[in-house]
């Protein structure tokens, strides 16, 4: 199955084309984006899932700017491709959380199968915004956490490493709808 979606920034300002496919085989996303959060960029990425939904590939590209190729073997171990490191920083994330999109929302979404009122606590690796870079271009572990407030239909995120909330209403794929004060869709 194949879903093509846009996202604007809260105010209108922005734009994200992203196309999600999924399979038997996992979820792949691809998108871009011009984005206005924390300063003017441009960006695409790309992140990979098995079929349990475990984060296996991740891609990001800042014009004039950064690049990362990471890759996780679906049991929390994570590896940088382009400095051919281990990152044992990221041991025990099954999920990505890139700072430019709503996107990668579905994965733990989809990855935990929540019942209603159900929470759980996760570390994601964190994919930094061009302004919140320092030193090397790669992710680190976020605590996070996911509540099923309506069972396929509305979650609350809370980015517990920085003090956060969003209730999140999702599409019938699991992508996001509306993030608020972030994102929305056109």
């Amino acid at each position: 199955m194949q879903e093509a979606v846009q996202w604007v920034d809260w105010d209108g300002n922005g734009l994200e084309y992203c196309v999600c496919q999924s399979g038997p085989d996992g979820i792949r996303l691809e998108g871009v984006v011009i984005g206005t959060r924390h300063g003017h960029y441009g960006g695409s990425y790309l992140v990979v899932t098995d079929a349990a939904f475990a984060t296996r590939e991740v891609k990001v590209s800042y014009v004039g700017g950064a690049d990362m190729h990471v890759t996780a073997d679906g049991k929390g171990n994570w590896f940088d491709c382009i400095g051919q490191r281990e990152l044992p920083s990221l041991a025990g994330c099954f999920d990505v959380d890139i700072g430019i999109t709503p996107a990668t929302n579905m994965l733990p979404i989809k990855r935990l199968k929540l019942s209603d009122g159900e929470a759980r606590d996760i570390s994601a690796a964190y994919v930094p915004l061009p302004s919140q870079i320092e030193g090397d271009f790669l992710p680190s572990s976020a605590q996070q956490r996911y509540t099923c407030l309506v069972p396929g239909q509305r979650y609350r995120y809370e980015g517990l490493f920085r003090d956060f909330s969003a209730e999140l209403e999702i599409d019938d794929t699991g992508l996001v709808i509306d993030y608020p004060d972030t994102f929305r869709r056109v």
